[in-house]
């Protein structure tokens, strides 16, 4: 799935953090924050419906796939894409620019506890 720009991305934050809601309630959202005419918060919801992100069934926006499932797509897709799917190289790659704290390491050592396989 493509990722989304700085914009699109701004616009699908506020959907999945209000959603359910109505098209006017979402345009008057848009309107507060992110300064947008009607017409450009109906122009890049049907992009963001065309990708399959949101729904709008009788002027109610629905989020058919929820942020973090979204972004957990976005994520393998990258490391799919930038290190041959491997996982260890990107954080290899991570690691040798910014340090992990003792406990960012101790979560990722307990996330790989919980995602390996027996």
């Amino acid at each position: 799935m493509k990722k989304l720009g700085v914009v699109e991305g701004r616009f699908c934050d506020l959907v999945w953090e209000n959603a359910p809601l109505t098209t006017a309630e979402l345009v008057k959202l848009c309107e507060k924050e992110l300064n947008w005419k009607r017409t450009t918060t109906y122009t890049v919801l049907k992009h963001m419906i065309d990708r399959g992100l949101f729904e709008n069934d009788s002027k109610t926006v629905r989020v058919l796939i929820p942020r973090d499932e979204f972004y957990a797509d976005q994520s393998l897709q990258y490391v799919s894409e930038q290190f041959g799917g491997s996982l260890p190289k990107f954080i290899a790659a991570f690691t040798s620019k910014s340090k992990l704290s003792r406990e960012e390491a101790e979560e990722l050592k307990r996330m790989i506890d919980n995602a390996s396989e027996d």
